[in-house]
């Protein structure tokens, strides 16, 4: 991403414009040539980091967030020409606030740390994944193109008093529902034994 004469952040902004208005970048159509990685990483915090230091500029960050690509388990930053390689320490996006819309028919809307707005439903799934530390559990939400944002533990707290018992599979699961769609959390039983 690098074009003669410049280097760092600069020389990976020169590729990328991103116009006030229009929809993000189609990336998963971009198949560009790697050109290897750089060191460039984003921290279980959602902090973004250019060569160990944190990239302090909130625009700067949304856009290279805009051409984030995700295959299999690895992170890059894409234009039609060029693809770089980042380390992402959990997942690329952090969900930090939540909406209640609409209670009749609930939607759960969350606003990224780079202030995307995501509505919870068939197309942006919840999950929640154990935790082997804690014993507890991690949510997530699916934010685009196989790229997921954590969600806070404050928030994971305003979804547990959101949430339900549904019969899932034959089973008593505790879940909350956005879209028509119940994201089951555990079962109910487990959940049961911690009250």
């Amino acid at each position: 991403m690098a074009k003669t004469g410049q280097s760092g952040l600069d020389a990976l902004t020169a590729t990328l414009t991103r116009e006030k208005g229009r929809g993000l970048p189609p990336v998963e159509r971009w198949n560009p040539p790697f050109c290897g990685d750089i060191d460039m990483q984003i921290a279980a915090d959602g902090t973004w980091f250019y060569q160990k230091t944190p990239i302090g500029r909130p625009a700067l960050v949304k856009l290279f967030a805009s051409v984030l690509k995700r295959e299999d388990d690895n992170y890059f930053l894409v234009t039609p020409v060029e693809k770089v390689g980042i380390k992402v320490a959990d997942a690329p996006f952090l969900a930090v606030e939540l909406r209640v819309e609409n209670y009749d028919n609930r939607v759960l809307a969350f606003r990224t740390n780079v202030d995307d707005w995501v509505e919870a439903g068939p197309d942006h799934a919840l999950r929640f994944d154990p935790e082997a530390d804690t014993g507890g559990l991690k949510p997530y939400l699916h934010v685009r193109r196989g790229l997921w944002a954590k969600v806070t533990r404050a928030l994971f707290y305003d979804l547990v008093e959101l949430g339900e018992e549904r019969e899932v599979g034959g089973k008593a699961m505790f879940g909350v529902v956005s879209k028509g769609e119940f994201f089951a959390m555990a079962e109910a039983s487990a959940l049961k034994e911690f009250a």
